[in-house]
């Protein structure tokens, strides 16, 4: 599977995102839309933003009963964005219900990942708040491996999960990778993270890159920079 830089639109609102998005003169980065942007903004600029070129990422990690979540794919895929993702925690069910809701879109189905434990945690909340008490790396396997089942195709991970993800359940098995951060940059509210040539050697097929990019001072380096790390070595 060809490697690829998405880049996170977490911006307020439709005059950053596509002043942001001004920048990149040559190259069309694949981007991520999430909560932010997306309940300000709404579909419209989804659509604005594949109608300029750019794959589209739409982060919204839907969890709910399995009804509600296959309507909220069937109307999500008819936005013409290339990944969609859920919530693993949401059980089989849930997650068979959203990839069958995906039957209608043959002709341009979007990928549909499954979340497993946010970058942000660590395994000392996972115990303490979650009640959770096994171990990250396993509690991640054992969520991809309900995706899996439930005919997703792949999850959001951690670069340092992807590697015992792809062993167990391949290399089709697609693995979403945010907590990306330079060597040089500060960890901010992530607690697993790597640098984008980490991750390649770890085994990430998509690296999710927020504020390293968007914050610099030059982003058009910095995302040049991650692709030149990640995908091109």
């Amino acid at each position: 599977m060809a490697k690829d830089v998405i880049v996170a639109l977490d911006f307020p609102g439709r005059t950053e995102a596509l002043g942001f998005l001004d920048l990149f003169e040559s190259e069309k980065p694949y981007v991520k839309i999430g909560m932010e942007l997306f309940y300000r903004e709404g579909p419209d600029m989804v659509k604005e933003i594949t109608m300029r070129g750019h794959r589209v990422f739409l982060d919204l990690k839907l969890h709910d009963i399995p009804n509600t979540v296959a309507g909220a794919v069937r109307s999500l895929g008819q936005l013409d964005v290339d990944m969609i993702n859920l919530h693993a925690g949401g059980g089989i069910q849930m997650m068979q219900a959203a990839a069958g809701a995906l039957d209608a879109f043959s002709h341009r189905r979007p990928l549909l990942i499954a979340v497993t434990v946010l970058t942000s945690l660590d395994e000392s909340l996972l115990t303490r708040e979650l009640l959770i008490s096994q171990p990250l790396e396993e509690t991640v396997l054992h969520y991809a491996q309900n995706a899996k089942i439930a005919g997703l195709d792949g999850v959001v991970c951690s670069p340092l999960e992807a590697k015992g993800v792809h062993d167990a359940l391949g290399r089709g098995f697609v693995t979403v990778t945010p907590g990306i951060r330079f060597a040089d940059a500060r960890k901010g509210d992530q607690q697993r993270v790597s640098t984008p040539a980490e991750a390649r050697v770890l085994g990430s097929d998509y690296i999710v890159v927020g504020r390293p990019v968007t914050q610099a001072e030059d982003p058009v380096e910095a995302y040049r920079r991650c692709v030149s790390d990640f995908v091109n070595p």
